[in-house]
């Protein structure tokens, strides 16, 4: 073998590892970003479901609220079991939203009635029909409200 052909060898080898080398690199990139989307994936999966179970439970959570609002909570197993449901949900982030005097906001709120009033300069919440339900910056459920808007 001349040295051309061993220089040509070594240049095509050379080409060759550099090659093989841009493709391990690549793939490694690939995995590293195949990994970073499943936990992504994986996160917002978990979201959605904490999401829907606890949807599920708003109706029973509202029953607790209007037993409580009747007296039929003042005292009791009852109040007790109460406390633990909502002390099992704040756990989790969820936080009430709508409140009398709250500006509206279409994304967190559902207008059902809207009233006009001379006392307000910007759709205002009138009153609360229904509590609605964030956890994070996610709505579960917008508030059902009477609204206020000026004239």
């Amino acid at each position: 073998m001349s040295a051309d052909d061993e220089a040509i060898l070594d240049a095509a080898s050379a080409d060759l590892v550099a090659d093989m080398r841009q493709d391990m690199l690549r793939a490694q990139a690939e995995l590293v970003n195949f990994r970073r989307r499943v936990e992504r994936d994986r996160e917002a999966n978990r979201e959605a479901v904490v999401a829907e179970v606890i949807r599920s439970l708003l109706p029973a959570l509202d029953d607790l609220a209007r037993a409580e609002q009747h007296g039929d909570l003042a005292e009791g197993p009852m109040t007790v079991i109460a406390q633990k449901i909502r002390g099992g949900l704040d756990k989790f982030g969820l936080t009430q939203i709508g409140a009398k005097g709250d500006v509206f906001d279409p994304s967190k709120h559902d207008a059902l009635v809207q009233l006009p009033s001379a006392d307000v300069t910007v759709n205002t919440v009138a009153d609360v029909i229904e509590p609605g339900y964030t956890i994070g910056d996610r709505v579960i459920r917008a508030a059902k409200v009477a609204v206020h808007t000026p004239q």
